[in-house]
This record gives structure tokens, sequence and C-alpha cells, in this order.
């Protein structure tokens, strides 16, 4: 019998009809998902929170902010990783279905990166002129002071936060336009980085924790006069690197009760401690500033306890 029961479990775990996730009340594991660039941050926190708490268990997966956000409207997980915030549409189906409003924690800051091939000899532009190249308004390099030759495109899918983010705060407030129509859409960070890496004429945009020997970092300007990199730390605390933005995760309020509530909210606060932050810049990215601290106190911890 007991046999019986077992073949029976396997099975339905095969066919898919036993829920996993955060609809599982008694389960204590909990489920990330969502964005290519906080994926592997949010693999290192859970993996340094879970050696402090075997007990625990914490799977994350990427797939694009959209796809953690829509995984999260639908139940399907208990944290949605992104890095972009939730559109207005987003937040009204969640009202819609759940009866209230999704919980926003910043815990980390990244720095957008325009990398190019290192025999590329351009190493400087205006956020302006990198906003006409990825629209299709300057389409070679010899335009922008470089080499006589056609400018290939390497973005993200549409589903992905950072194709957004750049959209939003790039391309389109000094164009009017979305990207050009030639522009490559690739599944994530890293294929971005490697596809830069072996096209001596192409140019791309990815998170400053997945930088690499391999590609060359143009440091960007809003002024044309001072010019500024991703990786200047003083720079980036001082306000002064113009693609900045900060990375996310969202949750729902129900999901703190009970015991799996109680390990949910100590993993948060373990991403914003000390030890959670000092992760953070081991993982390529940079803390939360004083701002984003006062931010989470006002509109996530005080909503939760």
């Amino acid at each position: 019998m007991r046999w019986l029961v077992f073949l029976i479990l396997v099975a339905l775990l095969i066919c898919g009809c036993v829920q996993q996730g955060p609809k599982d009340e008694e389960s204590l594991e909990i489920y990330i998902k969502g964005s290519d660039t906080l994926v592997q941050l949010v693999s290192n926190l859970a993996e340094a929170y879970m050696e402090k708490n075997p007990d625990t268990s914490i799977v994350v997966s990427g797939g694009g902010s959209g796809t953690g956000i829509k995984a999260l409207i639908n139940g399907e997980i208990d944290v949605a990783d992104a890095s972009r915030e939730m559109k207005d549409s987003e937040i009204e189906q969640i009202k819609q279905k759940y009866g209230t409003e999704p919980l926003r924690l910043i815990i980390a800051r990244d720095m957008l990166a325009v990398v190019v091939n290192p025999s590329n000899p351009v190493d400087k532009l205006t956020v302006e002129q990198v906003a006409k190249i990825f629209a299709g308004e300057i389409t070679n390099w010899k335009e922008v002071g470089g080499n006589d030759a056609p400018i290939t495109l390497y973005g993200r899918q549409s589903t992905s936060g950072t194709y957004e983010f750049f959209l939003e705060h790039v391309v389109r407030p000094y164009t009017g336009k979305g990207y050009s129509g030639t522009m490559r859409n690739l599944a994530g960070n890293i294929q971005i980085r490697d596809a830069v890496a072996s096209d001596p004429n192409g140019i791309g945009y990815i998170g400053v924790g997945y930088l690499s020997d391999a590609i060359k970092v143009v440091k960007v300007s809003m002024d044309g006069k001072n010019y500024y990199s991703p990786l200047d730390e003083k720079a980036v605390e001082e306000g002064k690197y113009p693609i900045s933005r900060p990375l996310q995760q969202y949750t729902l309020p129900q999901y703190f009760q009970g015991k799996k509530g109680e390990v949910l909210k100590d993993f948060f606060r373990f991403e914003v401690s000390e030890e959670g932050q000092q992760i953070v810049k081991e993982s390529g990215f940079y803390p939360i500033l004083k701002t984003d601290r006062e931010w989470n106190q006002q509109n996530f911890w005080a909503k939760i306890e």
C-alpha cells in the first residue's frame, strides 16, 4: 500500500499536479523568481543565509523581471526579483486579485554599464549619443569618433527589467523613440557581454556586476564635459554616474503569516544587513543608499512589523 501511495505521488509530481510554491502553507521553501540581473546576487545571498539556517530552503531562478512579476501575480512564487519598478497595471492586477498592494524592498544598487569591444577606440559617450545609437539615429562609429564601421547593437529581451529601464531612462527621453529594429535581443547580461567581446563593432548595456576584462566600459556624461565610469565608487556614491537604478524585490503582505512568514521576513532582514550588503559588494553591485534605507523603513518594514 505504501508503495502505491509513493507511486501516485511520483506520478503527480511528474505531471505537475502537485502545487509547489507559496500556496503550500506547510512548506517552508521560499520561491524567488525574476530579474536575470539579480539572479546571481540573490543566489549568493540565499546560499549564505541557508548556511546560517540549514533548515531553510530558498529556490532562486531568473527569466526576467516581467516573468517574475507575472509569477507573483499568479501566486506561483513568494518573491519577485525586479531590476525595474512595477508598472501601475501590474500593481492594479495584484490589488484586484488579492485586495492589497505589493510590498517593495530595495536590496542593492546597480550601475548599468555601456560596453564595447576592447579593440574599439571609443572610450566615452554622452547619454544623448548612447540614446541615439540604440534608437538607430547614429549607425556608424565614425559619427562618435570611432572607426568607419557599422555599429552592431546588443540588448535585452522585452521581458527584461533592464530592457525597460534603459529604454525609459536613456533611449526614449533623448530621442522620443524606441529601440532600433536592428538591435539583437539577447537573454541576459552574460550573453550580451560575450557577444560584444567577440564583435569589434558591438555595443551593449549590462549590469556592473557582469563586467569582465573581455569587454571595455565606456565612460558616460550628461553634459559632454564630465565623464564617469560605473566602476568609480566615489562618482557613484555622489550620484554623478548617470545610469543608476535600484534593484528590488516584491512580495505580498499575506506571505508574512505563520512560520514561513517569519523565515521570509528574516531573509529580507539578512539581505539588507551589514553582512548581506557585504555580499552585495562582493557580487559586483553597490550597497543601498541612505535614502533607500529610509524608503524601505517607511514603505516596507513599517507595514510588516
